[in-house]
């Protein structure tokens, strides 16, 4: 399978899409999911083309999982967790359904389940403070 140009994160990336960016570097980027299952919900994605990790290079991996890394610690802090979820999918059997490399990084605390993956778009306001709660713990 062949990469599209035109999926969401490539939108994302050209900004012809909105979303609420969190960390940007020259590889990466992380932005609030839009239907978060628990709050602090972000996703990374590579800067360049991959579908996702089967056809994405040893570097954009190399540079996901730094960028996974360090949110990770962020989402902690930010929402006071005392753990973090990683999740990422490969292909339609799997569960991928945007076709651009991506990772949901998930604060997770003792005892309390994710939300339902439902569809619902989590309010604006919303995702931009979450947002600002993980780029201060970014410092």
């Amino acid at each position: 399978m062949s990469y599209d140009n035109e999926n969401v994160f490539a939108k994302i990336l050209r900004s012809e899409m909105p979303a609420e960016r969190v960390y940007e570097d020259e590889n990466t980027l992380a932005f609030m999911d839009i239907m978060p299952r628990i709050d602090g919900h972000v996703l990374v994605i590579p800067k360049g083309p991959a579908r996702n990790m089967l056809d994405a290079t040893p570097e954009q991996l190399a540079a996901c999982m730094a960028t996974c890394q360090k949110l990770s610690h962020a989402v902690m802090k930010a929402f006071d967790a005392s753990g973090v979820t990683l999740q990422q999918f490969n292909e339609i059997a799997s569960g991928q359904d945007v076709f651009h490399l991506h990772y949901h990084i998930l604060p997770r605390h003792d005892g309390v389940r994710l939300r339902r993956h439902t569809g619902e778009m989590e309010k604006p306001e919303i995702l931009k403070g979450n947002a600002d709660k993980i780029r201060a713990a970014l410092g």
